[in-house]
């Protein structure tokens, strides 16, 4: 049978009132989880692997599956709303999205969220039914000397383009990249930067820095100012798209879910990194006045990161299915419980197994859609948040933040260092350091090490391992070109629009 056909049959079992059930319980909870700060997928699906224990291998799986995909448009509602980011992947959005909030486009950027992420999970679901054995190909190509470079330009191109001061950008990068560095060296075991505290012997976690930099920071900002009414700015005007908004979105829809879908095939970076990368080629696609948008309230900023965490789920199922190789923590988990139920990913799963694996498959198409009509009638819940006075709003962020530090380890120390870097963070807005690329470089420091060490381990401590690769050298032109380019334009730009100097008493005598 051929993969459109498999995927018919599938649709045929998913569809079933017992099966329906556990997708809409799966996406409703991961919706549910996506907002709640510091749970994210992983969490949930870990809390939920007892439950399932009685369920059926299908049912149970699609569960599962549907608390992934789910938990990545939930993070979303959060970072428009209130600038706090349910999940690390959403981190992005509250960029442009919560400026979009502020101006009273919070409706506008929730649909464009929710029609992101059910295009993104949708096509992601079909470049896994059609491309999987060509991504799977493309996916083992990548070595260690691939990942450390890919891994070096995302650092380089996120801190090239930030728009306001380089050297701010740049100072950020390394303040990320020290958080990074927290807890044990995974070569040798020796402690680094832990103060003697055994609590960060496993590293400061992910989403405790995105909370702490993006949540806290506005919201000591706004309880700072002592404003007791809400900003005009957050009167919510409309709470759909209009034709303009759905014309801006088309381009980064489609670019989202190919560097998503592309990020989640390729073990290791996954919705996170994929979601960062598509903020990063939305911003330099852009061109006049959409540019000067971009980190004020562009809808691009918000459609192509929310298309992109969305078909990084999908991605990630990719090798993970065929190869038995996870490309996230996420699928990490999910592929334990596929051992769990007594089945092998690999290259015999479509073979062994078909049936149910196409029927899980499928309801991944069924689950984005409901995902789509469970949240759209929301929107209009959910952005009355806006109108609620700032101390009343911004006091129960961070009652809502430090609930989710403390969720993450039940730790009084968790609590603690959520308001150090969140001071921090607060310090580094108000002078006007650039938050995004900081935690970047959080999330990709530790991967960055593991792959440099790996890549000069097997190359005998040779540097030419990387321009020596064809893959890799490609990768360093490519980077090369995207961080240079970009520059010298705007030098060359700035220069023409320089007004040439007038002519000298001597020039004019001649």
């Amino acid at each position: 049978m051929d993969a459109f056909g498999a995927l018919l049959a599938g649709l045929g079992s998913a569809v079933t009132p017992t099966n329906l059930m556990f997708v809409f319980l799966g996406v409703l909870i991961g919706t549910i989880v996506g907002v709640l700060p510091g749970l994210g997928p992983i969490t949930a699906i870990a809390l939920l692997i007892p439950l399932t224990f009685g369920l059926e291998p299908t049912s149970g799986l699609i569960l599962l599956s549907g608390v992934y995909y789910g938990a990545m448009y939930g993070g979303s509602i959060t970072s428009i709303l209130i600038r706090t980011p349910g999940e690390v992947a959403s981190a992005v959005t509250a960029l442009d999205g919560h400026q979009m909030a502020k101006k009273g486009h919070a409706g506008p950027a929730l649909a464009t969220a929710a029609v992101g992420s059910f295009i993104g999970g949708t096509l992601a679901v079909i470049g896994l039914v059609f491309l999987s054995p060509a991504l799977v190909t493309l996916a083992t190509t990548f070595g260690a000397a691939e990942y450390t470079v890919l891994l070096l330009g995302a650092l380089a191109l996120t801190a090239s383009l930030m728009s306001g001061s380089k050297l701010k950008a740049g100072i950020s990068v390394l303040i990320g990249m020290s958080f990074g560095v927290v807890g044990l060296d995974p070569q040798s075991g020796v402690e680094r930067w832990t103060g003697g505290a055994i609590e960060l012997s496993d590293g400061l976690d992910i989403a405790l820095v995105a909370m702490a930099l993006f949540a806290v920071p506005e919201a000591l900002r706004h309880l700072a100012v002592g404003d007791r009414k809400p900003s005009s700015t957050t009167h919510v005007q409309r709470a759909w798209m209009n034709k303009e908004d759905l014309r801006l979105s088309v381009g980064p829809y489609a670019r989202g879910s190919v560097v998503g879908f592309l990020a989640g095939v390729i073990p290791g970076l996954g919705p996170t990194l994929g979601s960062f990368a598509s903020y990063s080629l939305e911003r330099s696609v852009a061109r006049g006045e959409r540019k000067k948008l971009f980190g004020k309230g562009a809808i691009e900023g918000v459609a192509g990161p929310e298309t992109a965490n969305n078909a990084a789920v999908g991605g990630a199922m990719v090798p993970m299915l065929a190869l038995a190789i996870p490309g996230s923590a996420t699928t990490a988990l999910l592929l334990f419980v596929y051992q769990m139920y007594g089945l092998q990913p690999g290259p015999q799963l479509f073979v062994n197994d078909g049936p149910l694996v196409w029927t899980i498959v499928a309801s991944m198409l069924i689950g984005n859609a409901m995902l789509l009509a469970l949240n759209m009638p929301m929107v209009r819940i959910f952005t009355p948040m806006l109108k609620a006075p700032p101390p009343l709003l911004y006091g129960g962020v961070l009652a809502f933040v430090m609930l989710g530090a403390y969720a993450l380890t039940f730790s009084f120390y968790s609590l603690l260092l959520l308001i150090a870097i969140g001071l921090l963070g607060y310090v580094m807005q108000e002078n006007d350091f650039p938050l995004t690329p900081a935690i970047l470089a959080a999330v990709l420091l530790p991967m960055l090490e593991v792959n440099l060490r790996r890549s000069l381990l097997v190359s005998d401590g040779d540097w030419t391992t990387f321009i020596s690769r064809p893959l890799s050298l490609i990768l360093i032109v490519v980077i090369a070109l995207g961080t240079i380019v970009p520059l010298i334009i705007r030098t060359i730009r700035a220069r023409s629009q320089t007004p040439a100097a007038e002519p000298t008493r001597i020039d004019a005598l001649s």
